[in-house]
């Protein structure tokens, strides 16, 4: 049964009733003959009929709010069609104009002006014993979008909508939750129709103070749940993740979920680029055009390539160079902030390196990664810089939405001569060359955070650790079909996602389990097989 919270008016303030319709509607209240095969069909034709984004996540978000089972029944048969539209790029749509497309309550808010009382906040959830999930975000920093303040509940809604249907996490055992601290954005403080506090956003002890009560307040309510921070500013996101890792159950999404799945990604593709070149795979050099939040959360995560070939830690971290938008990242160049400090060069003293053409011309990187949201930067130069010192380039524009991404599959193809081994964050249609279907991979965070979370609850795990992030890459690494290598796939089939949530969540129980984390000691004696139909037996089917 999912939560349907209806609101009502009482005194002027609007309030929130539980309403939990029949599973069977009466006789008489529905038509004659209300074939749900045929109901099916119909409302994918309804939702096709719709030639605007925006449009079908409107008429998505209500049909999950009317007929959850069918959302996710049509969402589970069509996955390739709707991960667009419920999660990027559309919602990064959704969560600009959130505030205009707003309907009916979903998930719950909790305001600076609840400190001192976030207890009595969180309490209202009316499904607390079934809570199990949560996807937390303050709207400061959407997709590549910036701050939204209270629009990003678009976010966390669309989140835990994948955990649903990536996972089988039933709907009730989801809670999207918005913190609303201000918002910075001005035409958002000037917006009438804008559902979040009209002051900018509180400074950094009023938040960490509010944050801690909040995570304490969460435990209690919720002693069973994870959470999952959502798109913090970027000295939040390492910050908060950093304060509260080894005392909750805590994953962030844009820092470890983004890094394994990038990882997965490149494990593959580095396999294919070192058999083009002859070269080793610890010969690998990686250069990173954006150094925020996601972009050293990647890097983190790339570390583990290099050790996984026998290279130290120290000489992992060498094989890594960052871009900023003030060029190379070395410790000469000045002040640095306290994030980027630890893939900083110690070994160029030079003038400050800015053109990304320099850049590299001096590192000869094997791979590019972008994630500087600046839309374009990969331009036909750097791409041809790329395909002259690579026989198989690693080129992976990761910023979302589309718009924001570094260049276009049909961009990279050209300038490579197919040749290229492509990643990115958004979708990005198949291209034809020289009569041969070439497809781009997509590092969809999708195909990590549903089973590392599905492996969090069934494991009743007190903390995500660097190990079990890392089996969720390589779970994921190791899930392609031998159909789907053939094709050059760097990423398996979305369509099967759920198939490669459980195999990643089975891989993150043992992670889990040696890392000595988890807190279901039913599920240590079972044999990997038993484990995975267990795991699967678990998972909600609509």
């Amino acid at each position: 049964m999912t939560i349907i919270l209806t609101p009502y008016w009482s005194n002027g303030v609007q309030k929130l009733k539980l309403i939990e319709p029949p599973h069977v509607p009466k006789h008489g209240l529905v038509p004659p003959v209300l074939d749900r095969d045929v109901h099916a069909a119909r409302c994918l034709a309804q939702l096709r009929s719709k030639d605007k984004g925006l449009e079908k996540y409107i008429y998505l978000s209500q049909l999950k709010h009317e007929d959850y089972a069918m959302f996710y029944r049509l969402c589970l048969q069509n996955m390739a069609e709707f991960t667009p539209i419920i999660y990027t790029p559309t919602v990064g749509d959704a969560c600009v104009n959130f505030s205009e497309i707003y309907r009916r309550p979903e998930g719950l808010y909790v305001s600076i002006k609840d400190k001192g009382k976030i207890g009595s906040v969180i309490r209202n959830w009316p499904k607390i014993d079934e809570a199990r999930i949560s996807v937390v975000t303050d709207g400061s920093r959407i997709l590549g979008l910036g701050d939204l303040g209270v629009n990003g509940m678009g976010i966390s809604i669309g989140k835990l909508s994948l955990y649903v249907a990536g996972a089988g996490i039933r709907p009730e055992s989801t809670i999207p939750i918005c913190l609303d601290l201000g918002t910075n954005t001005q035409r958002y403080l000037d917006d009438p129709f804008y559902l979040g506090l009209r002051q900018i956003r509180v400074g950094d002890a009023e938040m960490t103070a509010f944050m801690d009560e909040f995570m304490e307040e969460m435990s209690k309510t919720f002693p069973k749940l994870m959470i999952q921070f959502e798109d913090f500013s970027t000295d939040n996101a390492f910050k908060y993740l950093e304060r509260y890792r080894k005392k909750y159950p805590v994953f962030n999404d844009d820092i470890q979920g983004t890094g394994a799945v990038v990882l997965s990604g490149f494990l593959n593709a580095a396999k294919l680029s070192s058999a083009a070149s002859g070269q080793p795979l610890s010969s690998h050099r990686i250069l990173f055009f954006g150094a925020g939040s996601a972009g050293v959360g990647v890097a983190s995560q790339l570390m583990s390539f290099f050790t996984l070939q026998g290279l130290t830690e120290d000489e992992a971290r060498r094989r890594i160079y960052l871009v900023d938008s003030q060029g190379l990242v070395y410790d000469t160049r000045g002040p640095l902030a306290e994030h980027k400090k630890y893939f900083s060069r110690d070994d160029y003293q030079g003038p400050p390196m800015k053109d990304l053409l320099d850049i590299i011309a001096y590192v000869k990187p094997t791979a590019l990664l972008g994630l500087s949201t600046i839309s374009g930067a990969f331009n036909g130069d750097i791409l041809d810089a790329m395909a002259a010192i690579n026989p198989r380039p690693i080129i992976f524009p990761l910023s979302n939405p589309v718009k924001l991404s570094e260049c276009s599959f049909a961009d990279a193809v050209a300038h490579t001569q197919g040749r290229v081994l492509f990643a990115s964050g958004s979708p990005f249609p198949e291209q034809q060359f020289q009569g041969k279907t070439l497809y781009p991979g997509q590092g969809n965070n999708m195909y990590i955070f549903p089973g590392l979370g599905l492996a969090a609850i069934l494991g009743r795990v007190s903390e995500i650790t660097d190990s079990m992030v890392e089996a969720s890459s390589l779970g994921l690494a190791n899930s392609l079909t031998n159909e789907e290598r053939s094709l050059g796939l760097l990423y398996p089939r979305i369509e099967r996602i759920r198939e490669i949530s459980a195999f990643i969540a089975k891989e993150v129980i043992r992670a889990a389990q040696k890392a000595g984390v988890d807190r279901s000691p039913d599920l240590r004696g079972m044999s990997d097989d038993e484990l995975l139909r267990f795991i699967n037996n678990k998972m909600w089917t609509p």
